[in-house]
């Protein structure tokens, strides 16, 4: 069976990081065609650096990184240095990459490799604000119908907010782009906080990683010793939550997590709940389901994937 083709369009993020870490180990499973870059958790200048440091450390160079949008479709934009530092990897020592941006934007990318490459062949797989991804929708609404799926990490239903009290920092950066997403018709997975804060990067496991005593090893462990400072602090919790390396280990281990189908909105008017994930996880208004919302993960499960995976590079 040929590799599933995946888009990573991300923002990173430490948590990023490891998630084109654990896409880059998995070339049997995953043909990375392209990572874009979003402005998110940093602004965009650093986050296409950061994507090209992470394949850099894996020793992967040859998967093109672009640049995309740089600011929301219609709002400031909103960043999370408070979480993870000023670079936006904090953690490890990090350097200028050699590798350099690919030619041409993001959203460019994404709807010509749509266009070009059989329908139903190519996932996008979301780690940040959905902007690239509402912005190539839009203009090219053609290339809806030709999305194998989505596999996003955003939203929350019973964990609630982490950036306000009812929602989830990648949908709240961009709202109108996560509307667009979810209304489009387009197969849907989520990830959301649900899921994601039940797994854990507790010091036994960020050891288990630092002790494959390899440049990855040691890169994502000082990303990870970084990150969970915040998560502790916050939630007081045993570490942080790897957020969006739930999304690639869905793509290779879909047994290691559960979930339902409902239907998802997204609330772009209120100033009290703006961004908030409306997941219909009870079934209670009828509304036809357009996601497959994931609430529960193995954790160890995860893990082990993970560390086996990044003992590879």
């Amino acid at each position: 069976m040929s590799p599933r083709k995946i888009i990573i369009d991300t923002d990173p993020g430490q948590d990023d990081a490891v998630a084109i870490l654990l896409a880059l180990a998995s070339p049997e499973e995953l043909d990375l065609l392209g990572i874009t870059c979003v402005a998110g958790n940093v602004p965009l200048p650093l986050t296409s650096k950061n994507a090209r440091i992470t394949c850099e450390a894996a020793g992967k160079t040859d998967v093109p990184v672009f640049a995309g949008s740089k600011a929301p479709l219609c709002r400031p934009l909103i960043t999370a240095e408070h979480v993870h530092g000023q670079t936006g990897l904090d953690g490890p020592t990090l350097w200028e990459p050699d590798m350099p941006l690919a030619e041409g934007h993001g959203v460019d990318f994404i709807i010509g490799t749509l266009r070009s490459e059989p329908a139903g062949t190519v996932t996008l797989c979301t780690l940040g604000p959905l902007t690239n991804i509402a912005a190539a929708f839009n203009r090219a609404p053609d290339i809806i119908e030709r999305v194998q799926e989505v596999v996003m990490m955003g939203g929350a239903y019973f964990e609630v907010g982490n950036i306000t009290p009812a929602a989830e920092f990648n949908i709240y950066v961009d709202p109108e782009a996560a509307e667009i997403l979810f209304r489009s018709g387009a197969p849907i997975t989520v990830m959301p906080l649900d899921v994601t804060h039940k797994v854990l990067a507790t010091k036994p496991r960020t050891a288990a990683i630092r002790a494959l005593n390899s440049r990855v090893g040691t890169f994502t462990a000082d990303m990870l010793d970084f990150f969970e400072r915040f998560d502790v602090e916050k939630y007081g919790s045993e570490g942080g939550p790897l957020h969006d390396p739930c999304v690639i280990a869905w793509l290779l281990q879909p047994g290691l997590f559960s979930g339902r189908r409902v239907n998802v909105e997204i609330e772009t008017q209120s100033d009290l709940t703006l961004g908030m994930t409306v997941a219909d996880w009870w079934r209670v208004t009828g509304r036809k389901p357009n996601a497959l919302f994931i609430g529960d993960a193995d954790a160890d499960g995860f893990f082990k994937l993970l560390t086996e995976r990044l003992a590879r590079l």
